[in-house]
């Protein structure tokens, strides 16, 4: 029972319910119903008075005497002398004797109402040393809330229905805020910076309240301070192109006019341009997949066709190295999404393979269905046989400008913003991307993207879910 609402609403309800019930009980054990009260306060005058007719006229004049009695307050009456034999001449019923002899509690006492007993039992002894015992035997009550043996059934149960009422309201009053927190913390960790718990316009100012007006307060602040950071990096890349374009144009012509002794530092000038424009392109690329793709439109995209083109460029450019790129299709995976950016996330993580494989190895690429726990998926696995990487290592993997060595990064040329974007063009479209180490050594880099609708069925058949070869 994870619920807050569920705990709240079941504790209070109980506590509600046991109290309501327990104050009923012990009413009803503590203040005898007014029938008995009213025969109670009778009890020794119809002894009296049974033991004078008795005792003046005989049977006959007793027997007369009970059944008024029974007539007029509708009880009957048994007497009894000291031997326990009934003075009417008559064999009383088992249960009459049982009362008479003591060995069944009476309605007089505490344990006697809370079984609902029937029963009145008083003994006296007159002057000339004779014993007497009357019984009184009360008729059923009959009440609309009492139920079988003086449980009064509906009255419990009207208590318990209306004490569950109110803590349901009181529950669902307290909780729901906590609800609307809750969605909106997944909201936000999601990458939904606009999400706000919104504590309706009301006068609650309780601390509940409050903390989800706090929370909103930090939300709107985060999402300010995001924003800031992404127009800066947004402005500052682009502010950087125009020098930058001045610097290749001015390199350009310097190239022509000077002799072959400068030629060194100017291929070095060349370079290391080109990185800085492909640095500011990257960074573009991150300001805009921060703010959610600028509105790009997504499009139906057959993502085996994608995967082959890509593969294609990588496995050209690997040959350099002694190495090829092998794909292996599992069938098709179509997927709504925007093919530029899922042509850039594919194309980072399959270059990035390519340029940390071993020489003379193969960089495996495997696309297949599959059925996650959010539905049925495209799952792309793409393996190399390099160094692999620190443990510690492979959740910092997708942070922006995170390298594991400087010297490995100044050497490959990487300035760690490949995976970054890739990781936010995976999650732009809904899917999640995850880094681990092979058995064997090595590195594999596996993005899940949610299906298209039409292909939600077949990956419901029966399919083999992607193996994970974990270290």
């Amino acid at each position: 029972m994870r619920s807050l609402f569920v705990k709240i609403f079941l504790s209070y309800w109980a506590a509600q319910a046991l109290v309501v019930v327990a104050a009923i009980l012990v009413t009803l054990a503590t203040r005898p119903p007014r029938q008995i009260s009213s025969v109670e306060a009778q009890q020794a005058t119809f002894l009296s008075e049974a033991v004078k007719a008795y005792q003046g006229g005989g049977t006959e004049v007793l027997h007369h005497y009970l059944r008024s009695i029974h007539e007029s307050q509708h009880v009957r009456l048994f007497l009894f002398d000291g031997k326990g034999q009934d003075l009417t001449g008559h064999k009383p019923p088992e249960w009459i004797e049982r009362v008479e002899r003591g060995e069944t509690r009476t309605a007089d006492s505490f344990w006697g109402r809370m079984g609902a007993e029937r029963f009145l039992r008083q003994a006296m002894t007159t002057e000339d040393g004779q014993r007497y015992i009357l019984v009184i035997e009360l008729p059923p009550e009959e009440h609309p809330f009492l139920g079988p043996h003086g449980v009064p059934g509906l009255g419990i149960a009207i208590a318990v229905l209306s004490s569950g009422l109110v803590c349901f309201f009181l529950a669902r009053y307290l909780t729901r805020p906590v609800v609307r927190l809750r969605d909106a913390t997944q909201k936000l960790a999601a990458g939904d910076l606009s999400a706000r718990a919104g504590v309706p316009k009301s006068r609650r100012h309780d601390e509940i309240a409050e903390l989800v007006r706090d929370f909103d307060t930090m939300a709107e602040r985060l999402e300010n301070l995001v924003n800031a950071q992404n127009r800066l990096l947004h402005d500052i890349s682009h502010e950087l192109r125009s020098p930058l374009a001045r610097l290749s144009v001015a390199l350009g012509l310097l190239q022509q006019r000077s002799g072959p002794e400068a030629q060194g530092a100017l291929d070095r000038i060349d370079l290391e341009a080109n990185r800085l424009n492909e640095l500011i392109g990257r960074l573009l690329t991150i300001a805009r997949l921060e703010q959610g793709g600028n509105g790009a439109q997504k499009v139906l995209v057959e993502l085996e066709d994608l995967v082959r083109q890509v593969a294609s460029d990588a496995d050209f450019e690997a040959q350099s190295r002694n190495c090829r790129v092998a794909v292996s299709i599992g069938g098709q995976c179509s997927i709504v999404g925007v093919p530029d950016l899922l042509h850039s996330a594919i194309e980072n993580v399959v270059r990035n393979a390519v340029r940390y494989t071993r020489e003379g190895t193969n960089v495996e690429i495997r696309l297949e269905k599959a059925w996650g726990t959010d539905g049925s998926v495209a799952a792309l696995r793409v393996s190399d046989f390099g160094p692999g990487v620190p443990d510690e290592s492979l959740d910092k993997l997708f942070v922006p400008f995170y390298r594991i060595d400087d010297a490995r990064g100044r050497q490959t040329g990487g300035v760690g913003l490949g995976l970054a974007i890739t990781e936010r063009a995976v999650r732009l479209h809904g899917g999640s991307v995850k880094a681990y180490n092979r058995t064997g050594g090595g590195l594999t880099v596996e993005i899940r993207l949610p299906l298209a609708a039409a292909d939600t069925a077949a990956a419901r058949e029966p399919q083999t879910e992607v193996p994970s070869d974990h270290a």
